[in-house]
């Protein structure tokens, strides 16, 4: 491991700037001509023929080669971007900055995500899949070089069984950036896929560890009720499954939580039961609130004296008349209560 690690450690490439290796490689271009024009004049004028034989022969070699090598060697980098560089099999360095710069022409630059995006965008074309065919040609159209700017995902939606065993649809959304590129090209086959799977590997591992919604007593986490510290586990969990590959998880969200539809509409009468009771409790506390106030005025203003049985009676007709649904229908007694 401690090899690995070391064989991946990204390193800076200096480059020095390419606009003067380009200015100048254009300028003997151009002098290349001039000397193949003049070689041909010496040969044709039968003076100094070996002169112009061998100012021929550099100025046509210097066309077929260096010249198209020097052009190979110069690269332009917009901001946030980087090129991962190989000589021969070998990692040099990776070339950070925005401008243009000149490097070994032998170097070749390594991005193995653009490669599958490749072979993906002309799968999804084939297939007549707009949507994965744009996503994978964004991919592509980096070509060699890597992003670093910051970066979302957004997997497919899963089904997965939380800490109670009900089954729930659940998405998320993964900020996410490159930050060594040496680990990001040469630990994984392909980072993006592989930042894919261990999101999807994380998220179904979190889940199963809380409920979808907290419990009577209220005292853990749940998926619906606390779901900043849920995304916080999350993306701590994606960060050290990912850490091999050079990513750094910036933030890990919740898109999309919901009951699986098997369950969906069983559910939602729990919740509406569990929503009545609550709210039957309210009332019950605030009629016996009210009744209580009633009796004590009664009998501190001495308005009627009742027994108990009465006492009883008015409770019973006063909690009926606040707790019922609908409104009541009052009975006028015209004679004695008695």
């Amino acid at each position: 491991m401690e090899k690995n690690e070391v064989l991946y450690q990204e390193r800076l490439l200096k480059a020095p700037n390419g606009l003067a290796v380009l200015m100048l490689n254009i300028l003997l271009m151009i002098a290349a001509v001039a000397g193949i024009v003049w070689g041909a004049f010496l040969v044709d004028g039968g003076q100094t023929v070996g002169l112009g034989v061998a100012l021929l022969v550099v100025c046509i070699f210097y066309w077929c080669l260096p010249c198209w090598l020097l052009f190979a060697g110069v690269k332009v980098l917009k901001p946030n971007e980087a090129l991962v560089l190989t000589l021969f099999g070998k990692y040099v360095g990776t070339l950070k900055g925005e401008g243009i710069f000149f490097v070994n022409p032998f170097c070749s630059a390594v991005n193995p995500a653009a490669e599958v995006a490749n072979a993906v965008a002309s799968d999804a074309v084939a297939r007549e899949e707009k949507g994965a065919a744009s996503k994978a040609m964004k991919v592509a159209a980096m070509g060699k070089k890597l992003s670093l700017k910051t970066m979302t995902l957004n997997n497919d939606k899963q089904k997965i069984n939380d800490l109670l065993g009900n089954p729930i649809i659940i998405g998320i959304a993964v900020i996410w950036r490159i930050e060594d590129t040496a680990k990001a090209v040469f630990a994984v086959d392909n980072y993006r896929e592989f930042l894919s799977i261990q999101s999807d590997a994380a998220l179904r591992n979190t889940v199963r560890l809380y409920p979808y919604d907290v419990s009577e007593s209220g005292d853990e986490k749940s998926l619906r009720g606390s779901s900043q510290e849920i995304a916080a586990v999350l993306a701590e969990e994606i960060q050290q499954r990912v850490s091999c590959a050079g990513l750094k998880i910036e933030e890990a969200r919740i898109t999309t939580l919901a009951y699986a539809p098997e369950i969906a509409a069983a559910m939602l009468q729990r919740q509406q039961a569990s929503a009545v009771i609550d709210a039957r409790k309210m009332i019950v506390e605030g009629a016996v609130g009210m009744v209580e106030m009633a009796l004590g005025q009664l009998s501190e203003k001495e308005v009627c004296e009742l027994d108990d049985e009465r006492r009883a009676q008015m409770v019973s007709n006063l909690m009926v008349v606040l707790c019922a649904n609908k409104e009541a229908q009052p009975i006028v007694n015209s004679g004695s209560i008695y």
